[in-house]
């Protein structure tokens, strides 16, 4: 006898967030580019995080979660322990962290809740080493808030990439930093067509959050 047939796949997820939903992805937030153990190698970059940049991200990872938007964070972490699986650009400049190492592990003040995805990745772009794509498509997201380091680095790359896979972007500027204000501000002008840019103190209105 034939098995029973498969009941048919209904036609639309039964999940209303699959809509429409926002993402707030928080890049390379780790120990091993703003830890406090950077304050002997990179005393101004780490004196202008915590001063300026770090405040700017709790507050919107406050409001992501107030307003229960999903929340992403990546951190640079090879697979391996020796870091063969990292694009050519990580194995040249010898960029990575070894899994599973303090380094690869999001500071303390942002750290991760419960039930919040961490992604670790070995490229610039998170949607190149990483299944963010995947995972943001599954979510429903189609507005990715995008928050991290490096402003002209991977944050460059985030938000180009992912505007060319048709997601609306948010860059929220006060949250984002480079190693000088010099090169940040170059950045923001360089990829202004790929979406908005805003504060968070902006962000926190549009939200209804004054």
């Amino acid at each position: 006898m034939d098995p029973s047939p498969l009941p048919p796949r209904p036609l639309t997820p039964d999940r209303a967030h699959t809509t429409g939903q926002r993402a707030l992805l928080l890049v390379d937030l780790q120990n091993g580019t703003c830890g406090p153990e950077l304050a002997a190698r990179r005393p101004a970059f780490l004196e202008r995080f915590q001063a300026s940049t770090l405040p700017c991200v709790e507050r919107a990872l406050a409001l992501a979660r107030e307003h229960q938007i999903e929340v992403i964070h990546t951190v640079i972490a090879n697979l391996t322990r020796d870091g063969r699986d990292r694009s050519l650009d990580y194995q040249r400049c010898g960029m990575g962290f070894a899994p599973g190492s303090r380094e690869a592990q999001v500071i303390a003040p942002l750290t991760p809740g419960p039930d919040e995805i961490v992604l670790p990745k070995s490229s610039s772009s998170p949607f190149s080493s990483t299944v963010l794509d995947y995972l943001l498509r599954n979510l429903g997201v189609r507005e990715l808030i995008v928050a991290g380091l490096l402003t002209d680095q991977c944050i460059d790359h985030t938000v180009k990439d992912a505007a060319d896979r048709g997601y609306q972007v948010i860059c929220l500027t006060d949250a984002c930093q480079a190693e000088t204000p010099e090169r940040h501000g170059a950045a923001l002008a360089c990829f202004q067509g790929y979406g908005r840019q805003c504060s968070v103190a902006e962000w926190a209105v549009s939200l209804g959050k004054a």
